[in-house]
């Protein structure tokens, strides 16, 4: 008895030190700035060419219904790393008052990358994490990151082909400069970057696109031991304007064979006048007008640029794969993949983001989760961006974070045919809101007007039924989702209109809406 009763303790011993203690995961944090649906998997461009990422969305689950709290991207961002909807922080454009008010929306709460690095992460950034890049706010940067990679530094002679667009990290420009600029003259200077061209090497700040380097800093990263679990973030720059790529990533496309966003002739007959101002973009006259008029092919050439730079980052995310998949972490590293908002190419008349609609709010949403079964599965429940951060702290298993807005969406990564009903809220700017369910967009603008569109008849969002009686429930459930009260601007103690409701005010004045958006 006696023997038993000493052997015991040992034998629990031995059995405890047998069991490996479970690993915290690393999480390889990916952003591709302005990408649309145009990958392979997500179908959104029979024609584009994304080996890499659609070889990722085989080993995860791929979001095909995603969207962000708002299509630009110092809002989306700030609001995905902060968990933090825009109509609640007020934190809709300028980063300059997003730094004035951050202790008064964040309080004690924490960015995502603080939060893993207080939480005992190595916290690595590289590229486009925040707007301005690995931080949207200087004195807090070491507060956020344990180690950035450098700047991209961008020679004058090459910084003289953007005109002055602000961002260098967003350079090179066109051999010859913006053809909207050379066509219609420096007037034009606020809607250059709308432009396109195949670079070659001398082209570039040392022969190299910072896609590049970020690629290659990622790379170096995930060749080193780390002590801790790491958080490394990942922020490709393209295929954000200018679309400049390296040449051959051009040469992959038959420019005469590009095609063009197709939509009826009366596509903006039946969108209210706050749309047909947003969709107006900025380059005087309107960005679409000055596309179209440039010349007959301009728009196809633009479609070319994008569906270039599209595959250029596509081959640089494969370097940052390639390497995970060759190291020691490949086995314990979550990767997430995501996009901050979309990007028109035409539709509804309309460049760029900056809008409500389908190509504004819809990105790419991709987990892949150490020993996850689920793999090469596709959820099309309605997911957001905001999602992203509580989604991470339970995949780490971290403390749950009350402040954060967003739903944790592990039960869909388990279960990728569960259903989940839980409509997405984006917006642009004050008052005007878009809620996107797995069935139907209602956007309300703050003017009162509306549009709805049935995605399961008009994927399109070609016919707006928002007048139609037959829809008044569906519209009264999907206004359930707007929020109950709207932050002002940050910096801001009363609204006094902006840029959207003075051209309205214009138009009205004059008779004067463009032809083209009648």
């Amino acid at each position: 008895m006696n023997k038993i009763n000493l052997l015991f303790p040992l034998i629990l011993g031995l059995s405890a030190c047998s069991t490996p203690e479970k690993k915290q995961p690393n999480v390889l944090f990916i952003s591709i700035d302005d990408l649309n649906d145009w990958v392979g998997a997500l179908e959104g461009n029979p024609q584009v060419i994304t080996p890499n990422m659609d070889k990722l969305f085989g080993q995860g689950v791929l979001f095909n219904n995603a969207h962000c709290s708002q299509a630009v991207c110092t809002a989306s961002r700030n609001s995905l790393l902060s968990g933090i909807h825009p109509s609640s922080s007020g934190w809709y454009s300028s980063t300059k008052d997003m730094e004035k008010s951050y202790d008064q929306v964040m309080g004690d709460h924490k960015m995502l990358p603080q939060y893993f690095k207080d939480n005992g992460y190595e916290t690595m950034a590289v590229g486009k994490v925040f707007h301005s890049g690995v931080s949207d706010y200087k004195d807090r940067t070491t507060d956020f990151w344990d180690e950035i990679a450098p700047n991209y530094k961008v020679p004058k002679d090459l910084r003289d082909r953007g005109d002055g667009y602000g961002g260098t990290h967003f350079y090179p420009f066109p051999k010859d400069g913006s053809q909207i600029v050379n066509h219609y003259g420096e007037e034009f200077a606020d809607g250059h970057s709308l432009c396109y061209g195949a670079l070659d090497r001398e082209d570039m700040p040392g022969g190299k696109m910072f896609d590049e380097l970020i690629a290659e800093w990622a790379v170096e990263k995930l060749n080193e031991d780390h002590e801790k679990p790491f958080f490394l973030a990942v922020g490709f720059v393209r295929p954000h304007v200018p679309y400049t790529a390296p040449r051959e990533f051009f040469d992959l496309y038959d420019l005469d064979s590009i095609k063009i966003p197709e939509f009826p002739e009366d596509e903006m007959a039946d969108i209210p006048i706050m749309g047909k101002s947003i969709a107006y973009g900025t380059i005087p006259g309107g960005d679409h007008n000055a596309v179209v008029n440039l010349s007959d092919t301009y728009w196809k050439e633009l479609v070319y640029g994008y569906l270039a730079c599209v595959s250029f980052t596509d081959h640089e995310l494969g370097k940052v794969l390639e390497a995970l998949e060759n190291s020691k972490y490949a086995d314990n590293t979550i990767i997430v993949l995501w996009s901050d908002h979309g990007q028109h190419l035409g539709e509804k008349k309309h460049w760029r983001k900056q809008a409500l609609w389908e190509e504004s709010t819809k990105v790419p949403l991709f987990f892949k989760v150490p020993g996850m079964k689920n793999t090469g599965k596709q959820s099309k429940e309605a997911v957001s961006l905001l999602d992203i951060y509580p989604t991470l702290v339970e995949l780490c298993n971290l403390p749950e974070d009350t402040k954060l807005e967003g739903n944790s969406i592990v039960p869909l990564i388990k279960k990728p045919q569960s259903s989940w009903d839980k409509p997405v809220l984006s917006s642009w700017y004050y008052k005007n809101h878009s809620v996107r369910s797995n069935d139907f967009r209602y956007i309300l603008y703050r003017d009162g007007s509306e549009e709805l569109y049935d995605h399961q008849n008009d994927p399109g969002e070609h016919i707006n039924l928002a007048g139609d009686p037959n829809y008044a429930d569906v519209i009264e459930d999907l206004k359930k989702s707007l929020p109950a009260t709207d932050a002002l601007p940050a910096g801001s103690d009363e609204w006094k209109g902006d840029n959207l409701d003075r051209r309205i005010e214009g138009w009205r004045a004059n008779d004067s809406i463009p032809v083209w958006l009648r």
